[in-house]
């Protein structure tokens, strides 16, 4: 997140003696992205965090691809995905390409006996039931329905829920997610035609710190393996940091609706982006207000984009046969638009209840097995 976060003890120089109350050192750690080029945090530890103890098995979570090369329009059912008892056994990825993997899970409990760090990829979280606490190496988070968690890629955490009924969107990108640049001012700051601003986005403010030796297990995400990593001293040992590089929360019901008095475009709903993808924040909004408006979206060809829609909550007017949970993939190639009828029940009407997270991609999108087993076939038909 392009702004300053200071949490906990730090020195008053970067790399220079910081000492314990006994006198012996804090470690000091500098956590960044993109080389030395991206944003970092320095962080301060109670033990060295390079104590490897043992390193276990090695398994492959890889996504096994069903359709390579896709063409046809699907909708799949989310609330199909049965839920699991692992946090990680239970995300399930349903469109993959090389940039990003958009992951769908119904974990039961929370990561009593792991740790986890992805470091293939910054994690986007949407929260679309349960509520809880993401617990991290750079603080703690509550979140609840609607929330957006953003965890930077190689960050340490565990996620506890506060009940067996969770529902979670998740969007894992091989490069970095920020917030939209053209929201932004040559420093960073959010300018006044954003959608949201700096007050919307919650840091961390809680910092656990345990000093403890032991057997600690961290599950590492690699290339699409996962390798179980026995470190010596508690992941969570940070007594301060400052820095650009840490986990934060958005909540969609914070974010400010752009409308016009015709139909605006899908880019007034962007809330983050990468190089390679953007997410759109699709919420409750007042409709077009010209008198011969068409609040209903305009059919579009998707030529450079793949366009997935994950359906939160309410009546999304240019769908027909949605419900909570459903995705709708309209891959590049081909045009869409509203179902039919959409168009025309659209019109008079003052405002749209409609909640819903949109991922549009530059490269196209696979479609794994796991997408397979809650798919749709016909929905492409349903234009007729």
């Amino acid at each position: 997140m392009p702004f300053y976060h200071k949490l906990g003890s730090i020195p008053h120089k970067r790399h220079i003696q910081f000492r314990k109350p006994d006198g012996s050192l804090y470690y000091e750690q500098l956590f960044g992205t993109v080389g030395f080029d991206g944003m970092s945090t320095n962080s301060y530890h109670e033990q060295r965090p390079t104590q490897v103890k043992e390193i276990k098995k090695q398994y492959s979570v890889a996504p096994k691809i069903a359709l390579k090369n896709n063409i046809k329009s699907y909708r799949l059912k989310g609330f199909q995905v049965k839920p699991e008892q692992d946090y990680l056994e239970s995300r399930k990825a349903v469109l993959v390409n090389s940039d990003c993997a958009i992951v769908l899970a119904a974990p039961k409990q929370s990561t009593n006996d792991y740790f986890y760090k992805n470091t293939d990829a910054d994690e986007l979280i949407f929260i679309h039931k349960g509520t809880g606490k993401l617990r991290t190496m750079f603080g703690n988070l509550d979140f609840k329905y609607g929330d957006y968690l953003l965890v930077p890629r190689g960050i340490i955490y565990k996620i506890d829920f506060d009940t067996d009924d969770n529902r979670l969107f998740i969007v894992e990108s091989h490069r970095p997610i920020y917030t939209p640049k053209r929201y932004r001012n040559w420093f960073g700051q959010l300018l006044e035609h954003s959608p949201f601003c700096e007050r919307d986005i919650r840091r961390p403010e809680e910092l656990e710190t345990y000093n403890e030796s032991g057997d600690f297990l961290i599950k590492v995400k690699k290339q699409g393996d996962i390798i179980e990593m026995v470190y010596a001293s508690h992941p969570f040992d940070v007594v301060g940091y400052d820095g650009y590089n840490y986990p934060y929360a958005f909540s969609i019901h914070d974010f400010e609706p752009i409308t016009g008095r015709i139909h605006q475009p899908p880019p007034v709903h962007q809330t983050f982006e990468t190089d390679a993808f953007v997410v759109c924040s699709f919420v409750p909004r007042l409709y077009d207000y010209h008198p011969e408006s068409i609040p209903a979206p305009y059919n579009h060809s998707n030529i450079d984009s793949d366009e997935v829609l994950y359906y939160v909550d309410g009546d999304f007017m240019s769908r027909n046969d949605i419900d909570a949970g459903h995705i709708s993939l309209h891959p590049a190639g081909i045009p869409h638009g509203p179902h039919p009828g959409a168009a025309e029940r659209s019109i008079g009407k003052l405002k749209t209840d409609e909640l819903a997270v949109m991922v549009d991609t530059f490269k196209p999108l696979m479609v794994t097995e796991e997408a397979m087993k809650i798919a749709d076939e016909d929905y492409y038909k349903s234009w007729l």
